[in-house]
């Protein structure tokens, strides 16, 4: 057992941010921000702080970063003071499980590294922005950013945005090494293959409305996206046991986040109307091979798309059609106060 100090102190921070998280004191997260802000020095803070109406706010990607250059300050230019700052704002912002997959997917690059031979794949090229002054009197927001990981959290009057979100994993599964087996994203993937295997005759025709996949997911990174084509099986054409089990698949996507914001999101589709959500499939119906599938509600777009290195390379994102980037809760706060 570890019994240095700092190991201990480190492990009460981050059980404290957990429970600090699940009690909804986002006040918190601006204080973990403030502090990463004072303790950098010039050049570190030209390049993790920006103005709240950058238009950098709304680039992202989810490439590895030596094929798309990023914004930010990348872990791997801070000290271990800042670093731990950074696991406590993940911590505050994420759940448990949200977090776990966020290191299991940076965990990956090492993973990737042996395979490709490849030196340019490193867990600490993840980059770290902050827009605006951390607080409560005006919106302010922070992003995680690098392969397979976008996080985005605009905070305003308490209120947070969780979109876009992107995690991604590759290997989907890992085939061989000491990380043998691990498939950080299998619930995804798993639930929304037990509800298509659940489907019948014409259920299973209507919800497969290609038999090939897109080879990404078609949301792509666009600052803001659009409904997509009403394509599959609608959630009123499901039994109970089946609606049960599409819920399961969003279930997990919200898991990502906070308890309490979580409760609050799956309350707002459920008031949006649960009979207007649709699953689509595309590709193969058996696992291992190139597969796809979305799930879109009247507000909100999850596509999960496991089409490259021939099935064992996943894409996922949640997108809100109106609240990316906090812009709901934006135009919320300057309808209520005068600037």
């Amino acid at each position: 057992m570890n019994s240095h100090p700092k190991f201990y102190l480190f492990s009460i921070v981050l059980v404290f941010s957990f429970i600090a998280s699940s009690f909804r004191f986002h006040g918190f997260s601006a204080d973990i921000a403030n502090l990463l802000l004072e303790s950098a020095n010039d050049k570190q803070k030209a390049k993790l702080l920006m103005a709240f109406d950058d238009n950098k706010r709304f680039d992202w990607a989810y490439v590895p970063p030596y094929q798309v250059a990023r914004n930010g300050l990348p872990l791997k230019e801070m000290d271990s003071n800042q670093k731990d700052l950074v696991t406590q704002l993940l911590t505050m912002s994420l759940s448990e499980a949200g977090y776990n997959k966020v290191k299991l997917i940076m965990s990956l690059e090492e993973v990737l590294a042996e395979l490709e031979s490849n030196p340019r794949r490193d867990p600490e090229m993840y980059f770290v922005s902050i827009f605006g002054k951390p607080g409560t009197s005006e919106p302010w927001a922070w992003q995680f950013d690098g392969h397979h990981i976008s996080l985005h959290f605009t905070i305003v009057n308490g209120e947070v945005s969780y979109t876009p979100r992107f995690l991604g994993s590759n290997p989907g599964e890992v085939k061989n090494g000491p990380k043998q087996g691990l498939r950080v994203l299998n619930r995804e993937e798993d639930l929304a293959f037990e509800l298509l295997n659940s489907l019948k005759g014409a259920q299973k025709q209507q919800a497969i409305f290609s038999g090939s996949t897109f080879n990404d997911i078609v949301s792509k990174t666009v600052a803001q996206v659009k409904p997509l084509e009403r394509v599959g099986i609608a959630y009123i054409q499901l039994s109970d046991q089946q609606q049960k089990m599409l819920w399961a698949v969003i279930d997990e996507y919200l898991s990502a986040m906070p308890t309490k914001d979580a409760s609050n999101r799956k309350e707002r589709i459920l008031k949006e109307g649960a009979d207007l959500i649709m699953f689509g499939w595309a590709g193969s119906e058996q696992p291992g091979s190139p597969h796809y599938y979305r799930i879109q509600g009247p507000s909100f777009l999850i596509e999960f798309d496991n089409s490259q290195g021939n099935g064992n390379h996943i894409h996922t994102v949640w997108r809100d059609f109106d609240g990316d980037f906090g812009r709901d809760l934006i135009k919320e706060h300057y309808a209520r106060v005068k600037h």
